[in-house]
Formats: structure tokens, sequence, C-alpha cells
């Protein structure tokens, strides 16, 4: 594959560090989530990933709507990101909450957020590596 666009960030001190972004856009203090033993006072790279897979499958339904001649500008993608014990180290989950218009029937819908899962590029990325679930909500 020829990258279009890289992205670049550098994380320092891990989970309890910063990241900044070569361009300076992102500079984000982090800390571990309360829950994992933390004091929560700084995001963390799994609010990260649900933030860009989010931002990533919308735009992704956008272009298939849009292929389908369907109107999708209102519908929107929530991206809930678990972590926890996988055998010796830890793993991710992921559920995509897709919002779509009213004016979407269940069975165009379903197949246009199908059609997304196999554009979207975090999909891609993800399949067969961390489970997934689509919701149409």
């Amino acid at each position: 594959m020829d990258a279009l666009y890289t992205a670049v960030a550098t994380a320092t001190h891990g989970r309890e560090g910063r990241t900044v972004s070569s361009d300076g856009k992102i500079d984000l203090g982090l800390a571990m989530p309360v829950e994992l033993g933390g004091n929560g006072q700084g995001t963390n790279p799994e609010q990260l990933f649900a933030a860009g897979y989010a931002a990533c499958f919308g735009s992704a339904l956008g272009l298939v709507g849009r292929q389908a001649k369907v109107d999708l500008s209102d519908a929107a993608v929530t991206a809930e990101v678990g972590i926890g014990k996988q055998g010796e180290g830890f793993g991710l989950k992921v559920t995509l909450r897709v919002e779509l218009p009213e004016t979407v029937d269940e069975a165009t819908g379903r197949k246009l957020v199908d059609q997304a899962h196999q554009v979207c590029p975090y999909s891609n990325a993800t399949r067969g590596n961390i489970e997934v679930d689509l919701v149409i909500e």
C-alpha cells in the first residue's frame, strides 16, 4: 500500500505520560483510568482509539451512503473500546453504536453499516484481531 497520508505522534512515559502529534495539534496528558488503578487525570489510549475509530467509521458510513444515494449526514457513531485480560496480556474489544436518521429503513441501514465495516480502515486493521460488534440504534 502506498500511504496517501501518514500521521505521526510520539508518546513518552507510556500511560502516565504525554502524547504529542508531529504538527502539535494533539498535545495531551495521559493517565491510567481509575478503573485500572490510575488517577484518571488525563486521557488514555482506549479513549483515543475510540475517538479515532468513531470518526473513521462515520466517514466510511458517509462514503457508502453517498454511493448508495442515501443521506447519512445526520448519522452518529459512538465507539466503546474495552480493555481486559487476555491470556498473559491484555486485549481490546469494540462496540460501534450507529445512530442512523429515521428516514433510513432497517434493512438499508444494516446493509450500509455492514458495507462501512468493509471500507473503514480501522475495521480492516482490527478484523480478526479484535472483537467488533456493530449495533444500530
